[in-house]
């Protein structure tokens, strides 16, 4: 399933998918992604689960598209292919690399320390690889790492399925639409300003530097 929070400089608007069937991921996420561009076309930070394809999101914004993975589930991937005894200094590791300010710097950790694993813990050290550089892109962009997780999102993924528990049957696609707008009311309910948020005009703004430097946008045109 795809949710998402386009970024922008003065809002945060969550979207769905408009299509009130249930597609497949790639499907869904194609609807969704297209929906995002029209409602922020050249704002787009995306920040997604390991499960979560590429394909959806680079076919709606191309070269714009920057993939930003989240830190937090990538670390517990790693930790699930070690024992515990091995948990807490590769825990220390990886979030020693996660907060660096030089992506130079932090990719290098990484490497060292899937190196480290790669004998006794094979699975673990490949998992460190797969999606490294997403894992580093807001600091790639000369940020600090704030808005580095999925978590803003989460709470609202995890509201409406609760909400939704009790159904035992899904009739139609407008049950669905009824039910999942139902958890989204219920969920904001309980919102607070998202942690870095003081942080997302410099966001924006180091986005469109890249823009400019892959030539998608002319460098007059001012950030809104």
């Amino acid at each position: 399933m795809f949710t998402g929070c386009p970024i922008a400089g003065d809002a945060a608007d969550l979207f769905e998918p408009r299509d009130d069937r249930v597609p497949s991921d790639r499907r869904q996420g194609r609807t969704l992604f297209r929906s995002a561009k029209e409602v922020r076309p050249q704002r787009s930070l995306v920040k997604r689960a390991a499960s979560a394809p590429h394909q959806p999101i680079t076919g709606a914004f191309g070269q714009a598209a920057l993939i930003q993975r989240c830190q937090v589930h990538k670390a517990r991937n790693v930790l699930d292919h070690l024992p515990e005894r091995q948990r807490p200094w590769v825990n220390a590791k990886l979030h020693r690399a996660y907060v660096s300010e030089d992506v130079t710097a932090a990719r290098r950790q990484l490497h060292y320390l899937a190196r480290q694993l790669e004998t006794d813990h094979p699975s673990a050290a490949e998992s460190i690889r797969e999606g490294l550089d997403d894992t580093l892109a807001i600091i790639g962009l000369g940020l600090s790492p704030t808005p580095r997780t999925t978590n803003a999102i989460e709470s609202l993924i995890s509201r409406t399925r609760h909400v939704k528990r009790n159904v035992k049957r899904w009739r139609h696609g407008q049950m669905v639409v009824r039910w999942v707008a139902a958890g989204v009311l219920e969920a904001v309910k309980d919102f607070r300003r998202v942690k870095g948020h003081k942080e997302m005009p410099q966001l924006v703004a180091a986005q469109r530097r890249r823009d400019q430097q892959l030539g998608l946008v002319k460098k007059e045109e001012k950030v809104a």
